[in-house]
């Protein structure tokens, strides 16, 4: 190895003992390092790219989708409240519990009735499962709702082309369906769709709409809609008389804890329930979604989070190990910069300065890296799941990943420089490797 630059006047006159060493030549020196042993620091670093751009992403796309979610609820409005047969699930174990039938018409019935269930403007049950619509060779799937005309006010979408059908129509059940704008789209492509026939399950239905391309609101994508009278549903499609799902608008935020209570009271009336902890359904309104969505996405950022961060600590360790490594394979070359002139604090400084180098470069690609990512996930969410989806430069994260990786350089870096400091100048430079 040449050492012949660590013995020139230069250098002498940096280590003199009255002069620190200039931090431009200690940085000098540890690119220089670093640069000698590329594929080392290559394979040293990549660790903490992977940690901080994992963060990276981790927090902009779970930032992403929250405030996507959120959007989507508020889209449904603040005054809305949601009755669901079935427990509230608390976890992936409770999903089952959503497919009882214990929303039913008598329960419906006595949601209407305004002496038990006060200040609702609006009333809509809801019947949804996927199916599949045909015509002229064409078949599209979607989501097939089974409702009455309130659904419309209450979700605030209104066809473009065509009407929504009647409270008449849905005594009568006809056989009629308002489409969203993707089943037209598939369907019917730049025609008409409006008069046309189409089959829902081998039977036919007459459009008599077209509502606007508007995305998701709440759980529902609007434009994969297939909207039926409930009772037509029924009696023609599922063949039982339950509901999924009763919405019901307030006539303002401040009756919606009222409301609440009175849905709640009537049902464990009707469901003889004395003990809330057994109830067979849940209430469920617009600031509870988001709060749970919030909660949810909390805690998946939070997992993958840690799972960064031990990611972070795996490169860390790694780090030290390389570093003890270059100590030892540098013990000549330490000797000689003690013999110039270099004190103690100066080798400390010179290893714990490349330790923090390689964390910091480290960190910078990896936020590069993290930065890019999410953009090019967020192009493809607006391309081919959501145009809604945007793309949310995580700041906080940015400094925080950046700050961890210097970090991790000091406190793992601190014990090989301790080390390469402590070493005797004597016996440093009659070492051989």
């Amino acid at each position: 190895m040449d050492f012949s630059y660590l013995m020139s006047a230069g250098m002498r006159q940096v280590f003199n003992k009255n002069t620190f060493m200039l931090w431009r030549d200690l940085i000098r020196i540890t690119w220089q390092e670093l640069r000698k042993n590329g594929w080392r620091t290559f394979f040293t670093i990549l660790g903490i790219v992977i940690g901080v751009g994992s963060i990276i992403i981790v927090v902009s796309l779970g930032e992403a989708a929250e405030e996507l979610i959120v959007e989507e609820l508020s889209g449904l409005g603040s005054q809305t409240v949601l009755v669901a047969a079935g427990r509230e699930p608390k976890g992936p174990a409770d999903i089952l519990e959503l497919l009882t039938d214990t929303l039913k018409e008598r329960e419906y019935e006595a949601l209407q009735d305004s002496s038990r269930v006060r200040n609702v403007v609006a009333l809509s049950p809801i019947i949804f499962q996927p199916e599949t619509s045909e015509f002229a060779g064409e078949t599209e799937r979607g989501t097939l709702i089974g409702s009455n005309e309130e659904l419309f006010h209450i979700f605030q979408v209104y066809p473009v082309e065509g009407r929504i059908f009647s409270a008449e129509e849905t005594r009568n059940r006809a056989s009629i369906v308002v489409l969203g704008s993707k089943i037209k789209d598939e369907l019917f492509g730049p025609s008409d769709a409006v008069g046309e026939m189409i089959k829902i399950k081998g039977r036919s239905f007459r459009v008599i709409g077209v509502l606007p391309s508007v995305g998701n609101i709440t759980i529902f994508n609007v434009d994969e809609f297939m909207v039926i009278p409930y009772t037509t549903v029924q009696d023609y499609i599922i063949g039982t008389k339950y509901y999924n799902r009763i919405i019901l608008e307030a006539s303002s935020n401040k009756v919606i804890p009222l409301i609440v209570r009175d849905i709640e009271a009537t049902l464990r009336e009707l469901h003889d329930i004395t003990d809330p902890s057994k109830d067979d359904f849940f209430v469920d309104t617009q600031a509870d979604a988001a709060l749970r969505v919030q909660a949810v996405t909390d805690i998946f950022a939070t997992l993958l989070i840690a799972v960064a961060t031990i990611s972070l600590i795996v490169g860390g360790v790694g780090i030290m190990n390389i570093m003890l490594v270059s100590v030892t394979e540098r013990t000549k070359e330490i000797g000689i910069l003690k013999a110039v002139g270099a004190t103690k604090d100066t080798i400390l400084e010179q290893f714990l300065l490349e330790s923090v180098l390689i964390t910091t470069i480290g960190g910078i690609i990896g936020m590069i890296f993290g930065v890019f990512f999410s953009y090019s996930v967020s192009l493809f969410m607006q391309a081919f799941v959501n145009p809604e989806w945007k793309f949310v430069f995580p700041v906080s994260a940015v400094f925080i990943g950046v700050f961890v990786s210097v970090l991790i350089g000091v406190v793992f870096g601190i014990y090989p420089a301790r080390k390469a400091a402590r070493k005797d100048p004597i016996e440093s430079l009659w070492y051989e490797q």
